[in-house]
Formats: structure tokens, sequence, C-alpha cells
């Protein structure tokens, strides 16, 4: 399939609403147990298994529309099924918790694999989007390298230590937003290495 142009507002809309639509359904039945099988479910999880087929969707869509998926795209959602069918198999609402863990933390390896073998894989993947020399690549990918590292730190310790409700209040609003102002901050001092 061609790759073709896609409305900003609308793949933000596909790229973001899942996960908004995850935190409202949480908000709306957090407080109930949902009785399916013989098997009680909290409103956690119960809200997150219907982020799965949610997410699914908005991929699927995004792929309709514009003809391409990123490989950052189909490994969240690879590992969001994987994680949500872990959760309702043991009913446990820590798979899905450890997903956040996983997927930053899976993005910090591959670049510090590539760093470790003098390469930029962030140059790989946003090479076409964002000009910049060798050199800049280089650095925003080590500090983002450490940035993932630290969200991946900073999910573990939230979800044993806090409750689920901050959980996902931080997973929803917290941590992409840090992650965009540090994207944000980092490739607007490094203006200098921009093609």
């Amino acid at each position: 399939m061609a790759n073709r142009k896609i409305n900003p507002l609308a793949k933000q809309a596909l790229e973001l609403g899942p996960t908004l639509v995850f935190f409202a359904i949480y908000m709306l039945i957090k407080d109930r147990t949902f009785h399916i099988r013989g098997t009680d479910y909290s409103g956690f999880i119960v809200a997150a298994l219907i982020f799965v087929p949610i997410l699914l969707v908005s991929i699927a869509a995004l792929w309709a529309l514009s003809g391409e998926l990123s490989r950052m795209q189909i490994f969240t959602g690879v590992v969001v099924i994987f994680f949500g069918g872990l959760t309702a198999w043991f009913n446990d609402e820590r798979f899905f918790k450890m997903k956040t863990t996983i997927v930053y933390g899976t993005f910090a390896v591959l670049l510090g694999i590539g760093l470790l073998r003098g390469k930029s894989y962030l140059q790989w993947i946003l090479g076409p989007a964002l000009p910049m020399q060798t050199e800049g690549w280089m650095i925003l990918t080590r500090r983002l390298t450490l940035g993932f590292a630290v969200l991946a730190v900073a999910n573990e310790v939230i979800w044993r230590t806090q409750s689920t409700e901050l959980w996902v209040k931080l997973e929803t609003f917290a941590f992409p937003l840090a992650l965009f102002l540090f994207l944000m901050l980092k490739i607007g001092a490094l203006n200098r290495y921009m093609i």
C-alpha cells in the first residue's frame, strides 16, 4: 500500500485516543467488580481489556489512512496484546502495569545497543522526518536512551508503591507529557546539527 498523507489532527486522535478512552473507561468503572463466567474482575482489568481492541482498531485505521505503520506502533500493539492477554488470563493487573516498563525499557535497550555499535537507531526510525547531522543523532540517541530508562524505572516504582488510580493518571498524562517535553527540549538544543 502506498504511503499517503494523513490529516495531522486525525493522526493525533488515533494515536492518543485509545489511551484517553482507557482513562475515561477506567474512571467510570474503577470501583466496580464484574462477574464474568464465574470470575470476578476489577474495573481496572475490564478497562484494560476494552483498551486492547480499541488500540487495534486505532492502529488499523492509521494503517488504512496512511498506508504505513511505524515500527514503534507495531511493537506497542504487540506488547499491549500480550500483556492484556496475561492480565485477563491471570486476572492480575500487574501485567498490564508492567507493559509500560517493558516498552520504555525495550526502547532504552535497543537504542543503547545501537550506541554500543556506534549507530543511532533513532536516526534510522526518524531520519526522514528530522534531517540532522549524524553527531546530532548520536547526542539525541544518548539522551533519549537515558530518558526511556528513567521512565521505565519511574513506572516500576510508581506501580509498585502507589495506587492504581494514580498510576493510571500518570500513565495517561504525565509519562507522555514528560517524553514530549523531553524530546522538544533536546531537539531544540540540537538546532546547530539540523540540516
